[in-house]
């Protein structure tokens, strides 16, 4: 080899050693000097991420997660990576993600602009929408009929705060009753301690499903939100999003998710056997499309005169 060749190839080697150096900074160095990834994981946020009748993890969003973890373990070349699984709630979430105790949150965490001053979001993963589940004897359909009676909601989620702010400005009236998980909510509603249960209408539908008696709740057709879900990580880790944002777009784009959404969301899960039967909404078919993770409401779909109300008050 020729000097000026040996020179131009050192150099070359330099530039692509630094560069992978680089990009080994944050939660990638963490990650691959510990040889372990911790995954921030629900205990009851049917079907994204929960505990089955074996007490076992999993969900739709520990699959993605998993895709995640594959990916960064090839881009760090380690033969083997530790997946450790560390359960946290609404509430705890952001803090354990913050302080460095998780290094992805696999759940139905909301991606809005409030969250991401203080934490970052893959793309979208699953659209929803914030309803009102109810037994159907108490004949709740729409927020004016909440007016005056007890109601919950989960610790530490935007429809919480949603709520809080509709009774003030609607002088509702309304008793919030915050609650420590979604278990807890819907079992609130069942025994007849909160008239209704305001959640994601997919987490809403997930657990009446899973109830003793599917039959006697309904959900209501009128939405107070959209909510798109994303996979959280820490902010200000450039490189480390980069490579969760490359690895989702992969699985949105190369047709992947169809398998995963299908075993989830179509198809009978655990832990009694039941299928959602929840197609596809076309707000989510077109981030599969074009993956985006915006926390803009209007990124997704129009947005319910509920929501227009607080986000308009944020201003």
């Amino acid at each position: 080899m020729k000097l000026t060749n040996m020179f131009a190839f050192l150099i070359a080697a330099g530039v692509i050693a630094g560069a992978a150096q680089a990009q080994e900074t944050g939660t990638l160095k963490k990650i691959k000097e510990t040889g372990t990834i911790t995954l921030g994981v629900r205990d009851s946020s049917i079907p994204f991420s929960y505990l089955d009748d074996k007490q076992s993890y999993q969900g739709y969003s520990i699959d993605l997660c998993m895709k995640i973890v594959t990916a960064v373990q090839k881009q760090l070349g380690l033969t083997s990576l530790n997946v450790k699984l560390n359960p946290v709630t609404s509430a705890t979430r952001i803090p354990l993600m913050a302080n460095g105790t998780v290094d992805l949150e696999c759940g139905s965490t909301t991606n809005n602009m409030e969250r991401q001053k203080q934490v970052s979001f893959a793309p979208t993963t699953f659209v929803t929408a914030n309803r009102m589940l109810s037994k159907k004897s108490s004949n709740v359909k729409t927020l004016a009929d909440l007016k005056g009676k007890s109601v919950v909601s989960t610790s530490g989620t935007s429809n919480l705060k949603q709520l809080t702010t509709l009774n003030a400005d609607q002088n509702l009236g309304i008793n919030i009753l915050p609650a420590k998980d979604h278990a807890e909510a819907f079992l609130m509603v069942e025994t007849g301690r909160a008239v209704a249960f305001v959640m994601d209408d997919i987490l809403l539908a997930s657990l009446a499903a899973n109830s003793k008696s599917p039959a006697d709740y309904e959900i209501s057709k009128e939405a107070l939100s959209v909510e798109p879900y994303g996979i959280m990580l820490r902010k200000d880790d450039p490189a480390f999003k980069a490579a969760v944002d490359k690895a989702i777009s992969n699985v949105l784009t190369s047709g992947d998710i169809n398998r995963i959404y299908h075993k989830w969301f179509l198809q009978p899960i655990p832990p009694k056997g039941i299928a959602l039967n929840w197609p596809m909404s076309e707000q989510f078919k077109a981030v599969v499309a074009k993956p985006t993770d915006s926390g803009e409401p209007s990124a997704y779909a129009a947005v319910p005169e509920a929501q227009k109300a607080v986000l308009k008050k944020k201003k």
